[in-house]
């Protein structure tokens, strides 16, 4: 079972019968012991949970840091870089726990959220494209696309066929059938494509950083059958967002940033 964590003591003395086992002169405390005892006795797992596994576990941890720090592994980048990461959460964290943990989502927000992101279930025909295509690659997909629109245009019974036919989305075994989902697991470009369209309706191809998609709408879901939890946790995590781009759009005021945009195009 894992340790989550532990908390050395630096202000309390320690006396000899509150050591429960030094390892290489670093001491266990009884405090520290007794905490990771009660934190491992919190999560489920397929091992009972024994006062012996629980110090086993906290001697192989300093072990384990010994040889790491001896090996000198606090400059190899790799894990520098995820040090830095662990700072990076551990202050987002320190900031905004207690910010974080008054967000409420009510059902007429959930409601209010739905009005302008309601959940459809569409088929797409897609033809990828690579993240770094080269312009041939983008000219093939697009012309392809356009004649597969053309053709269905004439012809849009032929959806499905077309989609097992043509459509590089691993899908397409199954008519291009991608079933209900929240706008929030669709490309921006195709969720803008479909949004306020009819039953049947089919767009012109969209461009996502997929590829060109051929998109038919299926069907939209009622609120009335939405997973209520499901959205609520999409509202959540809205909110969410935006606290963080208040606090980091404060901590970059104090901080001296320079852009080289020509990068950015």
């Amino acid at each position: 079972m894992l340790l989550f964590s532990l908390f050395f003591s630096l202000v309390q003395p320690v006396y000899a019968e509150d050591i429960v086992a030094t390892v290489n002169n670093v001491n266990i405390t009884k405090g520290e012991f007794e905490q990771a005892y009660q934190q491992n006795k919190l999560f489920v797992s397929d091992r009972i949970v024994t006062k012996e596994k629980v110090l086993d576990d906290l001697i192989n941890r300093i072990v384990g840091i010994q040889k790491a720090k001896a090996a000198k592994l606090n400059d190899d980048p790799t894990v520098k870089s995820k040090m830095e990461d662990v700072l990076y959460h551990a202050q987002i964290s320190k900031d905004l726990e207690s910010v974080l943990a008054k967000i409420t989502v009510s059902d007429s927000e959930v409601k209010e959220y739905y009005k302008d992101f309601p959940e459809y279930r569409t088929a797409h025909i897609l033809l990828r494209v690579r993240a770094e295509p080269d312009a041939n690659e983008v000219k093939a997909a697009q012309e392809t696309s356009l004649d597969l629109y053309k053709k269905l245009k004439e012809t849009p019974g032929k959806f499905s066929e077309f989609a097992g036919r043509y459509s590089q989305s691993t899908l397409s075994s199954n008519g291009g059938d991608m079933g209900f989902q929240p706008a929030v697991r669709m490309a921006p470009e195709y969720f803008k494509a479909i949004k306020d369209k009819e039953k049947d309706y089919i767009t012109s191809p969209v461009r996502s950083q997929f590829g060109y998609h051929i998109i038919k709408v299926i069907a939209k879901k009622d609120y009335k059958d939405i997973n209520l939890d499901l959205y609520k946790k999409i509202v959540y995590d809205s909110k969410r967002d935006k606290i963080l781009e208040e606090y980091f759009e404060n901590l970059r005021k104090s901080a001296s940033i320079k852009i080289e945009k020509k990068y950015l195009q």
